[in-house]
């Protein structure tokens, strides 16, 4: 199965505090290939897609930083219209639930690359296969 390492830093939501995670990674010379937030009042979950995230990892949790990975799927889609409905369908056909998403931008042409948490990587990467939609590796994404 083709899974993707995804690195969650927990970041408070305070001015810098974002500024401070971004430059430990850049003065490790970690790349960050694709990225999302999700905030609430207090605190936000920064996810991340990076070259090496178990380096990444391990440079956070010595800066006392909070952080956790996660196994993601990466998608290769259309970039047109319905590209990304084709896989959204596909999943909501095989019964496997959708937690979240987020996409990355890519120097490819005509195809963009997404980001999936489901509640069953195993049966997600199945239907997607199976359905036409091409799951990435680790190698791929990184190498994007």
């Amino acid at each position: 199965m083709e899974l993707v390492k995804q690195i969650s830093v927990f970041v408070e939501n305070a001015s810098g505090k974002l500024a401070k995670i971004t430059g430990i990674l850049a003065e490790a010379g970690i790349n960050i290939r694709a990225l999302c937030i999700a905030d609430t009042v207090d605190f936000g979950i920064l996810r991340m897609i990076v070259p090496e995230p178990d380096k990444a990892e391990k440079i956070l949790l010595n800066h006392d930083v909070m952080v956790k990975s996660t196994q993601v799927i990466a998608v290769e889609i259309s970039d047109k219209p319905a590209g990304l409905n084709k896989a959204l369908s596909l999943l909501r056909e095989g019964g496997v639930a959708l937690e979240y998403l987020y996409a990355f931008a890519t120097r490819q042409e005509d195809t963009a690359y997404v980001i999936m948490k489901t509640d069953d990587t195993e049966a997600a990467v199945r239907v997607l296969t199976e359905g036409g939609v091409r799951v990435l590796s680790e190698k791929e994404v990184y190498a994007l």
